[in-house]
């Protein structure tokens, strides 16, 4: 795992809604009980600060790390996903978003950026430069790109009752691979979790399924394959989480040292 990554499922856990600032030194003993280096998590500090991530706040000799508006967003949308949105989508009302695109083929390198951000939100190809994806994913950043936004079309429709919706669902997308994500995380998570550091496994444990269900587009769960293997991996994830959660907490209470946030 990428130390931004547990980094930020650390401030998401421990930072977010407090009101406070934590201390450097803090924040380096816990991921190191991750496996982070102290090095590794002074950089990590300083790219977060330095894309507007983090603010600083200092208190004496001490250097502390605060949220700013833009990473409050990004936790708060984490945590939405984490909390509330369900792995698996089994409440959609029937409408897909589709986006047509069209640049010219020595606009190469675009055209790859591109299909690799609609990957990202949700989308999944049909034919050519016709996307689709369930419900209404926010397309906001593609549309807002000056040199894209001009070549893109978007559209909300439903499909046709003659659609086969599950034959077109396992073209769009690559289901095989998406499927063993989620029977990875049961295999790595199969062994007890009780023991040993459970805040550093919390952090292991919610880092680990945030990366899989954001790359998850959600499909409709009645069109997916029957033994579809997301649900049992959520089911596992709450039952890990709610072991760990009162240990973690009470480790991570011992460890942080933290300071009113400055208005």
């Amino acid at each position: 795992m990428r130390s931004s990554s547990v980094m930020l499922t650390f401030l998401g856990d421990h930072v977010l809604d407090r009101g406070v600032c934590v201390y450097s030194g803090s924040v380096i003993e816990v991921l190191g009980r991750t496996g982070v280096s102290e090095e590794a998590t002074r950089s990590t500090l300083t790219r977060l600060t330095a894309r507007g991530l983090l603010r600083r706040q200092r208190h004496g000799r001490r250097m502390y790390f605060g949220l700013t508006e833009r990473s409050t967003r990004i936790l708060h949308d984490g945590s939405a996903r984490l909390w509330r949105t369900s792995a698996v989508n089994d409440d959609w009302d029937g409408t897909w978003t589709l986006l047509a695109f069209s640049l010219p083929a020595e606009r190469r390198r675009e055209r790859h950026d591109l299909r690799a951000q609609l990957a990202w939100a949700g989308f999944g190809p049909v034919q050519g430069g016709l996307w689709i994806a369930p419900g209404h994913p926010d397309v906001r950043p593609v549309l807002a790109d000056p040199g894209l936004g001009p070549h893109l079309r978007v559209f909300r429709a439903e499909a046709d009752p003659a659609t086969d919706i599950g034959e077109m669902i396992s073209h769009a997308y690559d289901l095989p691979a998406l499927a063993a994500r989620y029977t990875d995380f049961r295999s790595r998570w199969s062994a007890p979790v009780s023991g040993g550091d459970p805040l550093a496994a919390k952090l292991h444990l919610v880092t680990d399924w945030l990366q899989i269900i954001r790359r998850d587009p959600r499909l409709p769960l009645p069109h997916l394959p029957a033994d579809w293997p997301a649900v049992p991996a959520q089911q596992h994830f709450f039952q890990l989480n709610g072991r760990l959660d009162a240990p973690a907490a009470e480790v991570a209470a011992a460890l942080l040292e933290t300071v009113p946030a400055d208005e």
